[in-house]
């Protein structure tokens, strides 16, 4: 069912578990002022009820988790670096060193466990000096910020990280744009042209960075990584079927820019018809055609559109309706399996190149008893839609590997709680910050173990 080679693993943000948030030279970012996630507007400063400011303290407990990372057998382990941590306010020269020495440990931890680091640039971490003096992406000098990032993180582990992704979940920009672009204000009070010319800039950006980590190594991969949500149409009228057709061409040009190295027609029409006019700046449309080696996404949900109107999902990130034959999870994230079979099919014929499914799982209440969670409802979800990824590699489909979001409990991002647990393991802390963070086993941390042992062979 899987290939020899599959990269089995699990995901984690650095803004969602590392903690030590004003540690070692670290400045602050955009995280840091949001106690709520993306429920409230920023805060002024940090604020003690902002769990991300602590987080799991991966930052001091990191041998620890990747020892039991390496129990489950991971062959990947996909994690984030805090821009803020390498260049605390985003915009210096010169690289703060005490940063760049974590990850150094981090990455030899997982080489001494044989788990392949891959390493996403940016996971909604903009540095807050970017955000609120630069305006976050709607300035074209964070192109230049960006590529000295990475070239920073690329030349110092070159041959030792050969998977890069550049901005996490891309597409969520055009429906929060302080979260995933920095931009310090309100989606309702920014133009669409200001909104896709801060696009633009990522676009370019991303692809700057993945010319320079060919040229720095040859041997690297670089991926994009966008948020993959399938829409139905909520009825067989044509009229909904093409509302859910032109929602998913806007979600899916953001991988074309990636793949193809140009706007795609759909894009361009829907700028053209809202007034707005993209500037590039002399050598973009030449540096955009340096496409990604792969695509990478995260899926957990898909929704109906409808063009009459309808009851909106109450999770749902970047819109859509309930679909109502699908149930749901506590946080009113639709689950539907075939959905994942979908998107990897539609990507496959679209692009033609390979696949990563970089996030999936599911956000729920755990309870700890006798040092264990027995969390059946996590392994039937998690083991649907396994199923569903054996079902697209048998169809054609190219998938390079598979790494569960929050493999260990963090901070959500969407609501910072730590109730909305996703991991293997049980990280004892409290939405109040209480708790010893003591790390135990769940009982999906077995089971997962035997998927990856039996290359997805236990699966039913």
């Amino acid at each position: 069912m899987f290939p020899k080679n599959f990269l089995w693993g699990g995901a984690i943000a650095a803004n969602q578990a590392e903690g030590a948030y004003d540690e070692d030279g670290k400045g602050l970012s955009i995280q840091d002022v949001m106690p709520r996630g993306i429920q409230t507007p920023p805060t002024e400063r940090p604020t003690e009820d902002n769990l991300k400011l602590h987080g799991i303290d991966f930052y001091h407990r990191y041998r620890e988790d990747i020892a039991l990372f390496a129990e489950m057998g991971f062959k990947v382990f996909r994690f984030s670096v805090a821009w803020s941590r390498i260049f605390p306010r985003g915009d210096e020269d010169r690289p703060n060193e005490a940063g760049l020495r974590f990850y150094d440990n981090v990455i030899a931890e997982c080489e001494k466990h044989g788990i392949e680091p891959m390493i996403t640039l940016s996971h909604y971490e903009t540095p807050l000096v970017l955000a609120r003096e630069y305006g976050g992406w709607t300035n074209r000098r964070l192109v230049g910020f960006f590529e000295n990032y990475a070239r920073t993180l690329m030349t110092r582990w070159r041959g030792r990280v050969r998977y890069w992704l550049t901005f996490n979940e891309i597409n969520s920009i055009a429906h929060q744009p302080f979260l995933s672009g920095g931009i310090p204000r309100p989606i309702e009070e920014l133009s669409l042209g200001e909104l896709y010319q801060a696009i633009h800039h990522e676009y370019v950006a991303s692809a700057a960075v993945t010319k320079i980590a060919h040229e720095i190594d040859p041997d690297n991969k670089v991926g994009c990584m966008i948020l993959a949500v399938p829409r139905y149409p909520l009825t067989p009228s044509p009229e909904d079927v093409r509302e859910a057709q032109w929602r998913s061409q806007l979600d899916i040009a953001f991988g074309d820019l990636h793949v193809r190295g140009e706007y795609p027609g759909v894009l361009r029409r829907y700028l053209a018809d809202n007034g707005v006019s993209i500037e590039f700046a002399d050598g973009d449309a030449e540096l955009l055609r340096h496409t990604v080696d792969f695509v990478s996404f995260s899926y957990y949900m898909s929704v109906c559109e409808t063009a009459s109107g309808g009851q909106r999902g109450e999770g749902n990130l970047i819109g859509g309706v309930v679909n109502p034959t699908l149930r749901a999870s506590e946080w009113g994230w639709q689950i539907d399996p075939k959905g994942l079979r979908y998107a990897l099919n539609e990507f496959w014929d679209r692009w033609q190149i390979p696949l990563f499914i970089v996030e999936n799982g599911l956000g729920a209440r755990d309870e700890l008893i006798d040092g264990t969670v027995e969390d059946d409802y996590r392994i039937a979800y998690l083991n649907d839609h396994l199923v569903q990824v054996g079902e697209a590699i048998a169809d054609g489909v190219t998938v390079l590997g598979y790494t569960s979001w929050g493999c260990i409990d963090l901070v959500s991002a969407s609501t910072a709680q730590m109730s909305k647990r996703y991991g293997f393991i049980y990280v004892d802390r409290n939405d109040d910050g209480s708790g010893s963070l003591k790390r135990y086993r769940k009982k999906s941390f077995d089971w997962y173990k035997e998927v990856i042992a039996s290359n997805g062979g236990n699966l039913s």
